[in-house]
């Protein structure tokens, strides 16, 4: 039973520095958008988007909607992440818990 509950800690702490990996790669890539953004409202200079190995002139304002639009989709996956997160590290420590006082019992 014991053995069961540390290999379902083990698991269970995997898959949360899993997720702070993935919510960090989200945070760079939100400051860099933030940035993008920033930049694309600041400029009075033509606009290029980058497709595959091909720039196109791109309107000011459909970059900046496409933009905001792909911050806001990375706002609500790190949402997500950090709920997965803090469910994972709730498990964690109610696992740890029950082997801690299983341990003060023996």
């Amino acid at each position: 039973m014991e053995q069961e509950k540390i290999q379902q800690m083990q698991f269970l702490e995997q898959n949360l520095q899993s997720l702070y990996m993935q919510k960090q790669a989200f945070q760079m890539e939100l400051s860099e958008t933030e940035s993008a953004i920033k930049e694309v409202e600041g400029t009075k200079d033509a606009v290029y988007k980058l497709i595959g190995q091909l720039m196109i002139k791109v309107e000011q304002k459909t970059i900046l909607e496409d933009l905001k639009n792909k911050a806001k989709l990375i706002e609500v996956r790190l949402k997500n992440l950090e709920e997965q997160a803090e469910s994972f590290e709730t498990q964690v420590k109610k696992l740890r818990d029950e082997l801690i006082s299983s341990q003060k019992e023996k």
